[in-house]
């Protein structure tokens, strides 16, 4: 609620003035004023309250009551000035002085309605009758609304609690909301159809039509309630009549006296009829207008300062505040033009949007809540081959996303476009289908926001795709070179290692070559019986050192071999255990001790079976030949397997070399770096890449003169079982 900033304040000296020339020496009357609130006009307020301020005058002897008419934006003034004795407002001005001013009733108000006599009064929301668009509260959204004050509590506060209780908030929810200033206003302006509907409290109407300013066959009633136990029309709540109340400056004999000749005026007096009121009943319990107060957070129930406190703690402040409101209304002319090129500007802006559309690459179209298009931009026409015309206003889902790449049905119900449009939720797809009118599709990549209206409720979304069918096939093209590059690395690998394999190799053909010629001299001597066993011998050995060749062949066929990208799950043990297979011969050749520890039972690992076995080639090779060159003294190699953390199993690959110098100990998974003069630095980034691809991580963990130590390790799925 908005409170109006208080009036300037009359100098105490003036009141003081007053009252001294009211106790003048020979002054035997005593001037009584009596504050009204002058909510239907100061000539009708008079009207209807001299004649009860005369009743006083004959009543009291010694004093001459008279009555004061205050607009409503007055009355904290004279009350807080003292400038009133008695004041007689509506229930709701009358808590907001209780509470300020501590003044109290002395009797409220017996309406006369008729025959009846009321002591309570509500609000009555009225249109006028032809209006075949209003016919509830609801349908005033969004229409002009015209109230009396708002501090009025029939006029305005009474309306606006049930307005809020029917989901209604008058400063948010109608065009305009107006104040006339009284009640007689607000029924004319809403006769001549100057509002659309207004607010006054019961018996206005009545009123006005028994004095012949209305008809009352020309307004209809909205929201009205139920009339068992108050026979006027309304549409809120019932609350106490209004209350005539003492202020605290006035003397207790005084008030009893005129509380007292209040009570006793008889229904039928000329004053309470001149009042249209029917006498005066004991003060009612206001409690239900607190509460009231309490729901709209109303004086005295506000939060926060009001702008009266606003004005008696930051006066210097107000005044720069208006300051700037006339250098704002300097402004406004100035304003004025900006608008008027604004208009100009905003037609411009309009045509460079669709321009800037239709230049962007990426296809960018527009879908409202139940999925159709609303504007598309040229490259989505090129990219799908349906035309804007054909887009718009029609479903995209059925267009574009109704089958997956399959060939399988696509529900609506999981399409993300029009998911976003229901929950408002961005998202990004990196990869889906898109269908072109000619039945043929092509991969995309899509985002879709949504939009929202200035009240911030989703209308729709807007996505922007793009065609990555080349990107895909770069994709395909680096995974194929990627899967060249290991398989290199292998076959550089194994050049390391091959004149150890050749000479195990050479072994048992050597073997098998004696062993055999053996044979032929035996039979060629004649030999029928084998008695000493010679011959049998000789053809286990063959037997023995044949399948001992194979297994070395077998090993390195499988090896240099180009894999598919296939992963299983594998025992790392069973890894090492094919990859020393190959290690094995070369470090017999350099006289290095190869030894493996394997923990027994370790969980599966998900990989590729020849590149883990790669990883771990490349590693033990680069450890043999770095003794090799070093020559060092009792070299060893030793590969240890077991478990990193809980949920990894470890591989590791020691050497006794003469370790990597500190230089090169943050590079040496880099491209191109190495130790050796004639090696191509590709061993360990291709290693890198192979764990990193299998979701592990591999380090250098530890180095020194005495040797190497690397480490990989890999994600592992459970225990083993069996």
């Amino acid at each position: 609620m908005v409170v109006p900033l208080p009036l300037p304040r009359r100098p105490r000296w003036l009141l003081a003035l007053v009252l001294w020339l009211v106790a003048l020496p020979g002054q035997a009357i005593q001037e009584v004023r009596i504050g009204v609130l002058s909510h239907r006009g100061s000539d009708l307020t008079l009207e209807h309250w001299q004649p009860t301020a005369d009743y006083l005058t004959q009543a009291l002897e010694g004093y001459r009551f008279e009555i004061l008419p205050l607009p409503f934006a007055r009355i904290s003034e004279f009350v807080e000035m003292e400038f009133v004795d008695f004041i007689l407002v509506n229930p709701g001005i009358y808590v907001d002085l209780e509470v300020r001013f501590g003044i109290a009733r002395l009797a409220t108000l017996n309406n006369r309605v008729g025959d009846l006599s009321l002591n309570h009064f509500s609000s009555v929301i009225i249109t006028r009758h032809d209006r075949e668009d209003i016919q509830s509260l609801a349908d005033l959204r969004g229409k002009a609304f015209l109230a009396v004050d708002e501090t009025s509590l029939g006029g305005f506060e009474m309306t606006w609690d049930e307005l809020l209780r029917q989901g209604l908030d008058p400063y948010r929810d109608f065009r305009t909301l107006g104040f006339a200033g009284d009640h007689d206003s607000v029924v004319l302006a809403v006769g001549r159809g100057e509002a659309d509907a207004g607010t006054v409290r019961t018996n206005i109407l009545e009123r006005m039509a028994t004095r012949g300013l209305i008809d009352l066959e020309e307004f209809k009633v909205l929201n009205p309630q139920p009339l068992d136990r108050f026979p006027l029309v309304h549409s809120t709540r019932l609350y106490p009549e209004w209350p005539f109340s003492r202020l605290s400056h006035t003397p207790n004999d005084l008030a009893q006296r005129v509380a007292l000749a209040l009570l006793n005026m008889p229904p039928d007096h000329p004053a309470a009829l001149a009042g249209e009121h029917a006498g005066w009943t004991v003060p009612l319990d206001y409690q239900p207008v607190h509460d009231l107060f309490r729901r709209l957070k109303l004086p005295p129930y506000e939060q926060g300062f009001t702008y009266y406190d606003v004005l008696q703690r930051y006066p210097l402040g107000v005044a720069t505040i208006l300051a700037l409101l006339l250098l704002f209304a300097a402004l406004a002319y100035r304003i004025h033009g900006l608008h008027r090129q604004l208009k100009g500007v905003k037609s411009r802006l309009e045509a460079q949007h669709l321009l800037i559309l239709n230049s962007v690459a990426d296809g960018i179209y527009g879908v409202d809540r139940n999925g159709l298009s609303t504007f598309v931009n040229r490259a989505m026409t090129e990219m799908t081959g349906w035309s804007a015309k054909e887009m718009v206003g029609r479903n995209q889902h059925e267009l574009l996303h109704y089958r997956r790449a399959d060939g399988s049905a696509f529900p609506a119900s999981e399409c993300p476009v029009l998911i976003t449009c229901q929950d408002g939720k961005a998202r990004h797809i990196p990869e889906d289908l898109f269908w072109r009118k000619d039945g043929s599709n092509f991969p995309v990549e899509y985002a879709c926001s949504p939009l929202r209206d200035a009240r911030g409720k989703i209308t729709g979304s807007v996505v922007v795709f793009r065609d990555i069918t080349a990107r895909k096939r770069n994709e395909e093209q680096s995974r194929r070179q990627q899967r060249d590059l290991i398989h290199q690395g292998r076959l550089d690998t194994l050049g390391a290692i091959a004149a150890g394999i050749a000479h195990e190799i050479n072994q048992p053909l050597t073997a098998i070559a004696a062993s055999a010629q053996a044979c032929i001299r035996l039979l060629d001597n004649g030999v029928a019986v084998d008695p000493g066993g010679r011959l049998s011998d000789a053809l286990a050995t063959i037997a023995l050192q044949a399948h001992r060749g194979g297994e070395i062949i077998r090993q390195l066929r499988q090896f240099v071999k180009k894999e598919e990208p296939v992963k299983a799950w594998m025992d790392v043990n069973d890894l090492v255990r094919q990859a020393a297979v190959l290690i094995r011969p070369e470090a017999e050749r350099l006289g290095v001790q190869f030894v493996t520890h394997l923990t027994p039972d370790l969980p599966r690992v998900w990989v590729q079976e020849i590149q883990i076995q790669q990883v771990i080639l490349n590693l033990a090779s680069n450890g043999l030949e770095a003794m090799a060159e070093s020559r060092s003294a009792n070299p060893a190699l030793t590969i240890t397997t077991g478990l990193g953390r809980p949920d990894e199993v470890e591989v590791r690959v020691s050497d006794m070399g003469p370790g990597i110098s500190a230089g090169l100990r943050t590079e040496v998974f880099q491209q191109f770096v190495t130790t050796k003069p004639q090696g191509m630095g590709l061993g360990l980034s291709i290693s890198k890449g192979i764990i990193d691809a299998h979701g592990g991580g591999i380090e250098l963990a530890a180095t020194s003169a005495a040797g190497s130590q690397f480490r990989f390790t890999l994600p592992a799925s459970g225990p083993l079982k069996g």
